[in-house]
C-alpha cells in the first residue's frame, strides 16, 4: 500500500484559501482571486493524462515535440454539482503516427490516469479527440 498523501488548506482572507500538499513546495490559491476547486479538478485530469501521453509516446520512440490538452466540462444543475460530461482534446506536435497517438491516449484513459479514473467513477461521461500537428 502506498503512503497517504497529506495536505492542508488554510483560510487566507475573505473567500480565499491557500492549499499545499505536504511533499511539494507549490501552493495554490482557491476561491476568489484564485482557481475554483472544480476547475482545478479539470486541470488535474488534463495534467495527469498529458504526462502519461508524453511518456508513452516517448517510450514508443515517437517524435513528439509538444502537447497541448484542452479540457471542458459540464456540471449538473443539482447539488452536488459534479461534472457529468468531460471532453479532452489533445494537440500532439511532431510527426507522430496517428495510430500510436490513439493508443497512447487509450492507455492513459483506460489504465494509467488516476485523475480521469476518479471522474469516470463519479459517473461522468469522459470523451476525447486528438489531432496531430506535424513539425513545421
Amino acid at each position: 500500500m502506498s503512503e497517504p498523501v497529506k495536505g492542508k488548506v488554510e483560510w487566507f482572507k475573505d473567500y480565499q484559501f491557500i492549499g499545499r500538499v505536504e511533499s511539494d513546495s507549490c501552493s495554490v490559491i482557491l476561491g476568489e482571486g484564485g482557481i475554483s476547486p472544480m476547475k482545478l479538478l479539470l486541470l488535474s485530469v488534463a495534467g495527469c493524462t498529458a504526462y502519461d501521453v508524453v511518456m508513452i509516446l516517448q517510450k514508443m520512440r515517437e517524435p513528439v515535440e509538444g502537447l497541448e490538452v484542452e479540457i471542458s466540462g459540464e456540471r449538473r444543475e443539482e447539488h452536488p454539482r459534479i461534472y457529468n460530461k468531460v471532453h479532452l482534446h489533445y494537440r500532439i506536435k511532431g510527426n507522430v503516427n496517428p495510430e500510436k497517438a490513439k493508443r497512447a491516449i487509450e492507455l492513459s484513459q483506460d489504465k494509467y490516469c488516476s485523475a480521469s479514473a476518479h471522474v469516470k467513477l463519479s459517473g461522468a461521461e469522459l470523451t476525447y479527440s486528438f489531432e496531430i500537428l506535424p513539425e513545421e
